[in-house]
């Protein structure tokens, strides 16, 4: 069977049936978040931009946020009938894209604190980080099969890698 292909935009949240292809394009300090359940074949992904939400929820999209977008695929992920002790994540981005004299330093670890953010929310869910491709100055763009559960990782200027 044909997996069926997903692109999620900036702050897009979503969960399918295997058999799927997840894809995200231009993370730099955004976290591309997959969470799958292989036994009851169902994956998710989150193209996480900020680490919390902080009361701005009204018209965003949940994925937005770390603090929102974790807890909610997580929560469909288990509507979707996977059960929380095969549910394992892997992540990546988190990039310091740019370095501006005189910048907030705020600004400048959004990467950082999106990737603390998603790696604490999975924890405090129990939820397993098995792979990780994270930090760094360059963008990603990361694809993630069904077909054997791997999350495929192309970075600018460095190639591909899969975890």
């Amino acid at each position: 069977m044909a997996e069926n292909n997903y692109i999620l935009g900036m702050a897009d949240l979503l969960v399918a049936p295997a058999p799927v292809k997840l894809v995200t394009l231009g993370l730099g300090s955004c976290i591309g978040l997959v969470v799958f359940d292989s036994y009851a074949r169902v994956a998710g992904m989150a193209h996480i931009m900020l680490p919390d939400s902080r009361g701005r929820l009204g018209a965003e999209k949940i994925g937005k946020f770390a603090d929102t977008a974790v807890p909610s695929l997580v929560e469909e992920m288990l509507k979707r009938g996977a059960t929380r002790p095969h549910l394992k994540a892997k992540i990546a981005g988190g990039a310091q894209m740019f370095a501006l004299p005189g910048a907030p330093v705020d600004f400048l670890t959004v990467g950082a604190k999106n990737v603390k953010e998603t790696t604490m929310r999975l924890a405090r869910l129990g939820i397993a980080l098995v792979a990780s491709d994270t930090g760094g100055n360059k963008g990603r763009t990361i694809e993630f099969s069904t077909s054997n559960w791997m999350l495929k990782v192309k970075t600018l200027g460095k190639g591909v890698r899969e975890i």
